[in-house]
């Protein structure tokens, strides 16, 4: 089963120093058939202006993912965390009984491009944690580059949650599978080009929930950007 959520069809916000885009349900944009995918709660795909941010705020119970398209984030958190996240670059942030964290572009002058995702622990009040690690474009090329799973493998970061987490860069014609995934529940979301998912075409910012299928073949049309998620 294929459920494809287009790019123009996602939630909106735009604050002037903050446009953003959501897969899911989240803040001012509430829609009662975009909830969550399985463990996947938030997709929000953020621009923020120069030198701009959210000041310090909290979470509690949520596995939170940043991967940063383009720019670069200055995070600081109550775990005593202080750090500049550059493009390649993925964080994930363990709120589990609760921390206080801001955020903003490190930038003055270039515009912040990420992707901010959560996912749903696989258990409440877990300590709260913290790790940022440099996926490189050749890691990346032509190929699916774990970046996120439950046991850290691979040099991936540890999500507390039964999910793998892939990123793809893509060159035009080049294609890359999974299998074994019949009783998985897969999401892909198209961070830029143009890509063929087991005959779905999708194009930059649209996502597509897959369910009940034995593999996933991605194929670029133009030089592409994904993520996929492969989730318990």
């Amino acid at each position: 089963m294929y459920d494809i959520i287009r790019s123009d069809d996602r939630g909106t916000a735009d604050h002037g120093w903050l446009k953003a885009k959501h897969t899911f349900s989240f803040a001012e944009y509430q829609n009662p058939e975009r909830v969550h995918f399985g463990k996947l709660r938030v997709i929000n795909e953020d621009r923020i202006a120069p030198g701009k941010g959210f000041g310090t705020h909290p979470h509690k119970d949520m596995e939170i993912v940043t991967y940063i398209i383009s720019g670069a984030i200055e995070h600081k958190d109550s775990m005593g965390n202080g750090t500049i996240i550059r493009a390649g670059e993925v964080q994930r942030m363990t709120a589990g009984t609760g921390v206080l964290h801001s955020e903003f572009n490190h930038s003055q002058e270039e515009e912040l491009h990420l992707l901010q995702i959560w996912i749903f622990p696989e258990q409440k009040n877990l300590e709260p944690g913290y790790e940022q690690t440099l996926f490189s474009r050749d890691e990346k090329l032509n190929r699916l580059r774990l970046i996120g799973s439950r046991n850290g493998r691979d040099g991936s970061i540890t999500i507390h949650q039964d999910v793998d987490l892939y990123s793809s860069v893509l060159e035009s014609g080049k294609e890359v599978s999974l299998d074994n995934i019949a009783d998985r529940h897969i999401f892909v979301q198209v961070v830029s080009g143009d890509v063929v998912v087991n005959d779905q075409q999708l194009n930059a910012g649209d996502g597509l929930e897959i369910r009940d299928v034995d593999a996933v073949e991605v194929r670029a049309i133009t030089d592409s950007e994904f993520l996929l998620f492969n989730l318990g």
